[in-house]
């Protein structure tokens, strides 16, 4: 292409295209665009709510039994603006948009994706189920079908799924493939750090996957009566929060946790049909202070929104808390999930009032904004681009956290 005058639209579109294939995770999870629909542009701290779907019992028999549609919220926050800026003397302005694109604009725009998909990864916090043995490398395709398999048992849909793996544990699963001589999968982690799909799921690998430090006493007890009417699904359709009192514990957010033992504590359900699993729900920490321990899912015992099973007990009193992984230890979180589980809002910016010359482009649920100022005095022209973004854990009971056996 022969050189001309590079304008922001020309830089614009080229940035959006290189910050669109440089993106892992943020390419596999949900792009809320269609929330949002403001023409003229959005400020830090717009909101959109995302529904959470109602649900239901099934009636037997001819009888009808009306039950109350309740559905909750999910707010969104588009809260934080990144970027960044370039400068240039008036002549290369004049370069070929490929020349300046490999060297300066793709640089940046890997910058800008990597801190992008850390976002989303860091959303980590927010997943409740953790399966594998936490420090063990994922090797082989019997480590990694346990993710899978705990998907399944979670009626988690078959279709979207994707893993993001951290190098240690996708190098791992790589030499796992290629002893079973699986050119496909061979030639994709070569060439562009993808394993293709193993088990209905589409695998890559993440240089930026997320670290957890666990808390420094992981172990302890219920130390107050829970039982089946201690809460609602009204009191927690939106934040799906609970909290209870526990024996002396340190527990960082993130962490992961069970309540007592199978047959003898709180289980997972299936949550199409509600039936009792043999293995025990996972909670996540939300916050932990002077014995008063703010967790999450909440644990609704009975009815259309049932969420665990608590066998051989009636009241969680006593229960013992047991952390997963090795106290004040850290693990990589590599993260399975479907792609409801997680959800990115990149929206257009406000074109600032007396800017000449603004460009904004969207493209895929991606957006980005130009905007140049001129330095007389020195004859550069600085351009700063743009994303104002938010990233929310929709619906961390499609994800799971995944380790090696």
């Amino acid at each position: 292409m022969a050189n001309r005058t590079l304008t922001s639209d020309i830089i614009a579109a080229e940035a959006l295209m290189l910050l669109e294939n440089n993106l892992v995770m943020s390419n596999l999870v949900y792009r809320a665009e269609d929330e949002f629909t403001t023409v003229n542009g959005y400020r830090v701290g717009d909101t959109v709510n995302i529904r959470k779907p109602a649900q239901f019992e099934v009636r037997e028999g001819a009888t009808a039994t009306p039950q109350d549609v309740i559905e909750g919220k999910m707010p969104l926050v588009v809260d934080t603006q990144a970027g960044v800026d370039f400068q240039f003397m008036s002549k290369d302005l004049t370069l070929n948009i490929k020349d300046l694109s490999q060297r300066v604009m793709k640089p940046a725009m890997i910058r800008l994706g990597n801190y992008l998909d850390s976002k989303l990864m860091d959303l980590y916090k927010q997943v409740p189920n953790w399966v594998g043995t936490p420090g063990q490398t994922i090797n082989s395709f019997s480590d990694f079908a346990v993710a899978t398999q705990r998907m399944d048992d979670l009626a988690i849909p078959m279709d979207d799924r994707a893993a993001v793996l951290a190098p240690a544990d996708f190098w791992g699963m790589l030499g796992s493939q290629t002893a079973l001589y699986i050119n496909e999968a061979a030639k994709g982690a070569y060439r562009e750090g993808s394993l293709g799909r193993i088990g209905g799921v589409d695998t890559y690998m993440a240089q930026n996957i997320s670290s957890h430090t666990v808390g420094s006493d992981v172990g302890g007890t219920v130390n107050q009566a829970v039982t089946t009417s201690t809460l609602s699904y009204d009191d927690i359709k939106d934040n799906d929060q609970q909290t209870i009192t526990t024996s002396s514990v340190t527990l960082n957010p993130g962490d992961v946790f069970t309540i007592g033992a199978v047959g003898a504590g709180v289980q997972e359900v299936n949550p199409i049909t509600k039936a009792t699993l043999p293995f025990l729900k996972q909670f996540r920490v939300v916050s932990y202070a002077s014995n008063s321990l703010v967790f999450s899912p909440a644990i609704i015992w009975t009815g259309p929104f049932q969420s665990a099973a608590v066998v051989g007990a009636t009241d969680l009193n006593t229960m013992a808390i047991t952390g997963v992984g090795t106290a004040s230890t850290i693990y990589r979180q590599n993260l399975m999930f479907h792609k409801n589980a997680f959800a990115l809002a990149c929206v257009p910016m406000e074109k600032p009032a007396g800017a000449v010359d603004v460009a904004r482009k969207t493209y895929k649920g991606l957006s980005v904004r130009v905007v140049p100022y001129y330095d007389g005095a020195n004859d550069i022209s600085n351009y700063r681009l743009d994303i104002l973004f938010g990233v929310k854990a929709i619906d961390p009971r499609l994800a799971v956290r995944v380790s090696g056996t």
